[in-house]
């Protein structure tokens, strides 16, 4: 069995790293005030890959925290998955500029298919990842403050006939509870899409956590409160990723 890619998330807020709780902004807490000290950890522990989100543009609708992007960016060899507040081909363009190799777009998907798909198109799938957030078999939107009336398989149905390979899904219930993941969930989307490079993400509590989506074949995973709250160490994601 291949082994789970491990994806670190880094939340941005008014520049700082933060986590939420089921999305809410309420429930906002800061873990540092510098996100390119905490990128440099995870890339000194051997991770390759960082989630990089902006809140502020999720909320807002457009891309605000490109400067932290790009620090992050020049400053280590990380390979950047970024997404909040995506809506405009410009917000791409900025994104990429500022060295993200790839973006998540979620919302624009649902409210904006002929904008995502020109993304698509322009930049192609291996640059391109389908943000499918859940609530209660729904797809949500806008910073998950909003729930669209679409069905989760349906939505991702469209998107893989359309050429979308690889897609971050995040049951929204579990996200920041250090609760577990929903492995029921990612397994059911596996069977019906096997050839998408699904990555798991919301409710990772502890290394066991990640061990138990790699035993049920889900590619990747991210994760982002378990490490700062210190139920995962670093060490721990070093012994992991060299097999230990």
């Amino acid at each position: 069995m291949k082994a789970i890619e491990l994806i670190p998330a880094i939340d941005i807020i008014g520049g700082k790293c933060v986590r939420l709780s089921k999305g809410d902004y309420d429930t906002k807490k800061v873990y540092n005030e510098n996100p390119l000290e905490v990128a440099l950890q995870f890339e000194d522990a051997g991770i390759r890959r960082l989630h990089l989100v902006d809140l502020d543009g999720a909320k807002e609708g457009r891309i605000i925290n490109y400067k932290i992007l790009e620090k992050i960016a020049s400053r280590t060899n990380l390979i950047i998955d970024f997404g909040g507040g995506l809506k405009t081909s410009d917000d791409l363009r900025i994104a990429f500029e500022c060295g993200a190799q790839m973006v998540t777009g979620g919302s624009i998907a649902v409210k904006n298919p002929d904008e995502f798909l020109s993304w698509l198109e322009k930049y192609s799938p291996d640059k391109i990842i389908l943000g499918s957030d859940t609530k209660d078999g729904k797809i949500a939107v806008s910073g998950w403050t909003e729930t669209a009336e679409t069905d989760l398989f349906d939505f991702l149905d469209s998107y893989v006939q359309k050429g979308i390979t690889k897609t971050i899904c995040t049951d929204i219930s579990k996200d920041g509870m250090l609760k577990g993941p929903a492995i029921e969930l990612y397994k059911n989307i596996l069977q019906r899409f096997p050839d998408l490079y699904l990555i798991a993400s919301g409710g990772v509590s502890c290394m066991k956590d990640i061990d138990a989506l790699e035993a049920a074949g889900i590619p990747a995973v991210i994760f982002g409160k378990a490490i700062y709250e210190g139920r995962i160490r670093v060490e721990e994601l070093s012994k992991k990723l060299i097999g230990g």
